[in-house]
């Protein structure tokens, strides 16, 4: 596994202005080169747009996209553009903005070291929109595993064609897998370590057909961080706090 750490994201102290969207994408994309065989994404939040955009850029390197309480960005969408600009740069808001499913399983204890550890976000990576150009990226198969919403309300939003879901409806392999806690918490209740981004697969057989699961993660190799939000525009923060935890 190879474990990145995105532009504007190394330190606290980075500079972050004119980082944007398209920074991201092309850091995932140069790992995804660097290997001589198809690799396999994990997108977290607002990295399942980051990850969506470099299967785009490459679907025939990528051999599975797992997106993690997160959902294939469709071309034009932007990760979030509402999250509170302070300086220059997005920091990790007050608990008070956050939902209460954002907030799973999250003591103050917990909530001080993230918020001690966390670096902020570059604007343009949250509010820059999405560039998409290649159908290809609906044949590379997916896993979404939901933590704080239940994977039964995707499927209640496709079949309803709900903008949220119109990009992930129309990948042609899509499992769905339930793993209930918060945001930050999915990887101590998968029992992943905690910083995979890219990693080589290998790719034998023919590809299983769209279907649900309620089994734990699946082994992964991919990690991108950023800060994307689910229905109703709840506010991530494991895009601040999982970028210092992922050097």
């Amino acid at each position: 596994m190879r474990a990145l750490t995105l532009p504007g994201l190394a330190s606290i102290d980075d500079d972050r202005a004119g980082v944007g969207l398209a920074d991201h994408v092309a850091a995932v994309i140069e790992a995804i080169d660097d290997t001589d065989t198809p690799v396999a994404l994990v997108g977290h939040s607002g990295g399942g747009a980051i990850a969506h955009a470099a299967v785009d850029a490459r679907p025939d390197r990528v051999a599975r996209v797992v997106y993690v309480d997160s959902v294939p960005l469709g071309d034009g969408g932007v990760i979030n553009d509402e999250l509170p600009v302070v300086d220059g740069e997005i920091p990790l808001p007050d608990w008070s903005v956050f939902q209460e499913e954002d907030l799973t399983d999250l003591d103050d204890e917990l909530r001080e070291r993230f918020r001690a550890t966390s670096i902020p976000q570059p604007v343009g990576v949250a509010t820059d929109r999405q560039v998409l150009r290649d159908p290809r990226r609906y044949d590379v198969p997916i896993t979404v595993i939901t933590c704080e919403f239940a994977s039964e309300m995707l499927r209640e939003l496709m079949a309803k064609g709900h903008s949220y879901t119109a990009e992930l409806a129309k990948v042609h392999d899509a499992t769905l897998v339930d793993l209930p806690t918060s945001r930050v918490l999915w990887r101590r209740r998968a029992r992943r370590p905690a910083s995979p981004v890219v990693e080589p697969v290998e790719t034998t057989g023919p590809r299983p057909q769209v279907r649900a699961s309620t089994s734990a993660a699946p082994s992964s190799a991919g990690f991108v961080n950023c800060g994307q939000c689910p229905v109703g525009r709840s506010t991530s923060f494991a895009s601040w706090t999982l970028a210092s935890s992922a050097v």
